[in-house]
């Protein structure tokens, strides 16, 4: 038995768990905020110093958490920009999150290519506000001197694992980071130094991409220290998804992911064609408008929370009554109606009741994910399972609407810190590969997520009616969007 850590850093914390290398059982786990503070008036910052990451990754990991520890991987958030001059010194804050200064770029970037379809027939990916090479284009314009002296570029799982190993020459990503910056491609392999230079206005040094069971380099104390990888990667192989699983994640916005075999091409813009941690291919699919949508509903009807949101929908039935909720209430990415509004349709006076109206909300947003699920499904992607994450999978109200809206057996996984755990399975793999115990191009098999299964049975056909009447509200106000 071999004794590894899955690291995963977060916009707002880092989380260590150390597990048996064989089964996966996690034997102790570690945990520390990060001491940062948000902008006036609260949130987020969009710049980060990358040393907090540090203090962080030193409390989680303090009282001998990693003592007998032979590898480490290590995860982190998406869409994060380190920018390091030609010393491999910081040049500016790490740049992180969906920082919404960018949107202006995004725009820029779509036309200076020529498009969405030039763009996704690129790297898979139109440019939105979040990812790197928007944030690029944005320094370039903002900042024009600390874009000058940037030199190379790391994300933030890639500048952990090069400072765990002491700062070597050698800088390395996985295919799953790679694959979320908007210059590199999943399709080819390799990276396009064009749309660098038409962010940035210059080249720069890129980490190398290694596969996802090669180690990124040993720490002079002996330890092995795998690629790395993002967030949503990480999670997915924590969860041990396969080819026929989707994951449908529950935040204010929400997205869909699956296995794949094959990066697809999607010249609408609506996939976003990433890398897997496992050397499979991940697109995922976003709507703007999840959990949000039912925050609304809530303050809307005076429920002082989800819980009584949801107690109040299951006092309806399916269907709601005849009342239909297009969620819309951000605009919406899928479809693609940046500048529409949500509509309530149906409206009757027997259906006027706020259990009709808590229902038709819950409805709504899960015809708004299977709308995402069907644009994976379109391109060829099985979805047989999914698996459905966030605080508001627990709600009595989506279990029960789930199966028979998605078409398909859903997986409430117990929660636990998936992306930590698949940190630690991608150490145990490059662990075994590099002791020739393990097939470098076969992960481990580790114990399966506790979980709840929920299964369509005999409400299939009413959950697909109650679908086909929400698509035909959406074809009736936004004809053809999807």
């Amino acid at each position: 038995m071999g004794i590894v850590a899955g690291l995963d850093s977060s916009p707002d914390f880092t989380r260590i768990v150390v597990c048996d290398s064989d089964t996966g059982a996690v034997l102790r786990q570690g945990y520390a905020p990060h001491p940062l503070e948000g902008p006036e008036g609260g949130g987020r910052p969009s710049d980060v110093d990358p040393q907090a990451w540090l203090l962080s990754l030193g409390e989680a990991a303090g009282g001998g958490l990693l003592e007998g520890v032979q590898a480490i991987g290590v995860s982190a958030q998406a869409n994060s920009v380190v920018p390091l001059d030609a010393q491999g010194n910081t040049v500016r804050p790490a740049m992180v999150g969906g920082d919404k200064r960018s949107q202006v770029a995004a725009a820029d970037l779509i036309d200076a290519l020529g498009g969405r379809e030039a763009w996704a027939r690129a790297v898979g990916s139109v440019p939105q506000t979040a990812q790197p090479v928007t944030k690029l284009r944005w320094l370039a314009r903002s900042e024009p001197e600390a874009a000058a002296r940037t030199a190379a570029l790391l994300q933030a799982h890639d500048w952990l694992v090069w400072q765990l190993l002491g700062r070597p020459a050698r800088r390395t990503t996985d295919r799953g980071g790679a694959s979320g910056t908007g210059y590199w491609s999943a399709a080819t392999g390799g990276y396009r130094p064009d749309l660098i230079e038409l962010a940035l206005g210059h080249q720069v040094m890129l980490p190398e991409v290694i596969g996802p069971a090669e180690a990124a380099g040993t720490t002079p104390e002996g330890l092995l220290i795998s690629a790395g990888t993002g967030e949503t990667q990480a999670a997915a192989f924590g969860l041990g998804i396969g080819l026929g699983d989707a994951v449908v994640s529950l935040g204010a916005s929400g997205s869909v992911m699956a296995v794949h075999t094959e990066p697809l091409v999607d010249q609408a813009g609506m996939i976003t064609a990433l890398a897997d941690a496992t050397g499979m291919h991940l697109p995922v699919v976003t709507t703007l408008n999840a959990v949000r949508a039912l925050r609304g509903a809530a303050e809307l009807l005076g429920m002082p929370d989800l819980e009584s949101l949801s107690e109040l929908a299951m006092k309806s039935t399916p269907g709601a009554h005849g009342l239909v909720l297009l969620p819309y209430l951000e605009g919406e990415r899928t479809p693609n109606l940046p500048h529409t509004a949500g509509t309530l349709a149906g409206l009757r006076r027997e259906s006027m009741r706020p259990e009709h109206l808590a229902r038709a909300a819950f409805e709504g947003m899960l015809c708004g994910l299977a709308d995402a699920l069907d644009v994976l499904r379109a391109r060829g992607v099985d979805v047989r399972r999914v698996f459905l994450l966030g605080a508001a999978a627990e709600l009595p109200a989506v279990q029960a609407a789930a199966p028979a809206l998605f078409g398909a057996q859903v997986v409430v996984p117990q929660p636990a810190d998936y992306a930590a755990i698949g940190s630690a399975r991608q150490a145990a793999w490059a662990l075994g590969a590099s002791q020739g115990t393990l097939d470098p191009r076969t992960p481990p098999v580790w114990q399966g997520a506790v979980a709840q299964v929920l299964e369509p049975g005999e409400e299939l056909a009413v959950g697909q009616a109650v679908r086909q009447q929400y698509v035909s509200v959406r074809e009736q106000t936004h004809p053809g969007a999807l």
